[in-house]
């Protein structure tokens, strides 16, 4: 729906528009048809294109998905990490391969349905700024996109509300303004993620052992917990533990008993995979507020650099819950994204 109201509000707007269709994964089932969920989709896009009497060309990016997302995912989780898909298929499906080949067929720019706002400098520059409505900003996914690519992007909904997205559908009679929000991986959708690990990942049985040292129980595989979950050790067991690290070396499961534990608390972040927005890191040091997940509220923070560039130190003025090596961080400074990384090591209260 989003993707859609974005080109009726470009046609609005004078632009000549043509819709594309990606098509990254060929596995999962729409639950209420059992049918490939792709082809529903691209049925729900033509159905759009109908409506706006726009061309719509499809392209199929599937293997290049397995092997940049779906692959980076496995083998993320196999080391023990939490690695964002969604972060990755900006990089590199949406804002990589689909404007690759945008440009060949002759367009010059791209639109998208994200909920960000793109704003222009006197130079050209573009700079990314969060979306109106609080509860759907996605620059938290963006960070990745080169600025090459962000200057010859349209981000029409950003300025708006979901429920005024909505009321824009309706407004054009778009055959998809029922549709509900997509949920789960980008482009699989909503999965039992433990189940769609165990396809590449061998359940590896272990210990889970407290903080201090004592064995509770079993885990059944590292890549089925995720850091900050909580977890219900034994059926009959009431106690609330929280995952806290997971000992990869010893096949550990490291557990404790609140979420305001020192493990379960950084207040320091080392990033590196380093990309920032404008094409250049900004003047060091910084202070700034950072996500390190999606809807995350902000915290506030202090950002340094080391002396090859190549990482950030993050000091928190307040601690973080539960930071999972491998997760995205991104930087901001006020609304505005000016990057980010991937935690590589977190330091405790």
């Amino acid at each position: 729906m989003d993707s859609s109201v974005a080109a009726a509000l470009l046609l609005q707007q004078g632009y000549e528009v043509v819709g594309g269709f990606i098509k990254n994964w060929s596995d999962s089932k729409d639950p209420l048809s059992g049918i490939c969920s792709w082809r529903a989709e691209r049925r729900d896009a033509l159905r759009v294109a109908a409506v706006l009497d726009i061309p719509l060309l499809t392209f199929d990016f599937e293997k290049q998905y397995r092997k940049l997302i779906v692959q980076e995912l496995y083998d993320g989780y196999k080391r023990g990490e939490t690695p964002n898909p969604d972060v990755l298929c900006n990089e590199y499906i949406k804002f990589g391969l689909f404007w690759e080949q945008a440009k060949k067929f002759g367009f010059e720019f791209m639109a998208t349905g994200h909920y960000a706002i793109l704003k222009n400098d006197k130079s050209g520059n573009a700079h990314l700024i969060r979306g109106v409505d609080p509860d759907k900003d996605q620059s938290y996914f963006l960070y990745r996109v080169p600025q090459q690519v962000l200057r010859r992007t349209f981000f029409p909904i950003g300025k708006y509300k979901k429920s005024e997205i909505r009321r824009f559908a309706q407004k054009f009679r778009l055959p998809v303004a029922a549709k509900p929000d997509s949920q789960g991986i980008c482009f699989i959708g909503k999965v039992d993620f433990s189940e769609f690990l165990s396809n590449k990942l061998k359940n590896n049985p272990g210990d889970i052992v407290t903080s201090d040292g004592k064995v509770i129980g079993t885990h059944f595989g590292l890549h089925n917990y995720t850091i900050g979950q909580r977890q219900r050790i034994a059926i009959a067991d009431k106690h609330p533990w929280f995952v806290a690290q997971k000992d990869i070396k010893n096949n550990c499961l490291i557990v404790v008993d609140s979420e305001d534990h020192p493990l379960m608390q950084a207040k320091e972040l080392i990033i590196t995979d380093l990309h920032w927005v404008a094409g250049k890191t900004p003047k060091l040091p910084l202070n700034v507020s950072i996500q390190v997940r999606y809807r995350q509220s902000p915290h506030q923070a202090k950002i340094f650099a080391d002396a090859t560039s190549k990482s950030i130190k993050i000091k928190l003025k307040k601690y973080v819950k539960a930071a999972a090596i491998g997760q995205s961080v991104v930087i901001y400074h006020n609304s505005e994204c000016l990057g980010g990384g991937v935690i590589r090591q977190t330091m405790q209260v």
